[in-house]
């Protein structure tokens, strides 16, 4: 199929682009700018100028497309109101052309937050009022009813390999600007997933998960957060240190609310579903190797 991507030259969607094409479909991805372009044509891509912003732009994109995966979002954490009000009319004029096409439309969603203090499957439903991004995507997911065949990826808070530029990348500058290498008090557990595993998840959810249905890119259910700040420490150098949690936000600033939050997440149901195997390496091993950590 030809597939209209969001985010095609972004963390996941760089990988997305090969995974898609090496299983023959061919990929339409939106660039922002020149830079970004190029790189999607150089991955061997179709690029379609346009943003965001700009979200009726995106309908000859769609129409011109036998299915949608959604992966851009403006993650600036001072705005979120904004870039949620964006992203929802984003997904409404995806939605407005997609309606009873049967196509699928693929989004991304996170487990962070998704079931505290226990392993959160994918039969949880989130909490809606936890934040507008949630509404957008169970409003996505609603358009099964509609004659779409909708689907979430839930990823795993972190996302690892080589070029990581998200929260793993963070904490290790964290620890570099501290001297120490910190996790919030007795430590909680984070699921991980390797951004080639989590691309091909994507094209399998792609190709055939249910409408309405919600996947979790998930390859480790549990990595302890202690576990990642000795992984760090021994790959800066550094002490490891246990911060309280009242010191949390001075010591990590606006990633002591992620780091500092339990996120273990199971994949059975998306492993039975969709014959998803993760085979990359594990997120502790990864830190092992010196990318994390070049200066």
């Amino acid at each position: 199929m030809k597939v209209f991507v969001t985010g095609a030259s972004g963390w996941i969607g760089s990988a997305l682009v090969p995974e898609l094409l090496e299983n023959g479909h061919q990929v339409l991805g939106l660039a922002r700018s020149d830079h970004s372009a190029a790189d999607i044509t150089a991955a061997g891509a179709e690029a379609y100028r346009g943003s965001l912003d700009e979200p009726a732009g995106l309908r000859d994109a769609v129409e011109r497309c036998d299915g949608v995966v959604h992966l851009a979002y403006n993650h600036d954490f001072s705005h979120m109101d904004d870039a949620a009000r964006t992203d929802r009319a984003v997904i409404e004029a995806i939605g407005s052309v997609l309606k009873g096409t049967e196509r699928p439309f693929v989004v991304a969603g996170g487990v962070l937050g998704l079931a505290p203090g226990r392993v959160a499957t994918e039969n949880d439903v989130p909490d809606a009022n936890l934040h507008p991004r949630i509404a957008n995507l169970q409003w996505t997911l609603s358009l099964a009813d509609q004659g779409v065949r909708p689907a979430c990826v839930r990823f795993a808070p972190t996302v690892h390999g080589d070029g990581d530029h998200g929260f793993i990348a963070t904490l290790v500058a964290i620890a570099r600007a501290k001297g120490a290498s910190g996790y919030v008090g007795d430590g909680n557990r984070w699921s991980a997933v390797h951004r080639f595993d989590a691309a091909r998840l994507v094209r399998l959810a792609l190709e055939r998960a249910p409408a309405g249905s919600s996947v979790h890119a998930v390859a480790e259910e549990a990595v302890t957060t202690k576990s990642i700040a000795e992984a760090i420490g021994a790959g800066l150098g550094l002490p490891v240190i246990s911060v309280p949690s009242d010191e949390a936000s001075e010591h990590f600033g606006w990633m002591a609310r992620f780091f500092g939050t339990d996120a273990s997440a199971s994949n059975a149901i998306t492993r039975e579903m969709l014959g998803w195997d993760p085979t990359h390496e594990g997120l502790l091993r990864d830190l092992g190797e010196d990318h994390y950590f070049r200066v």
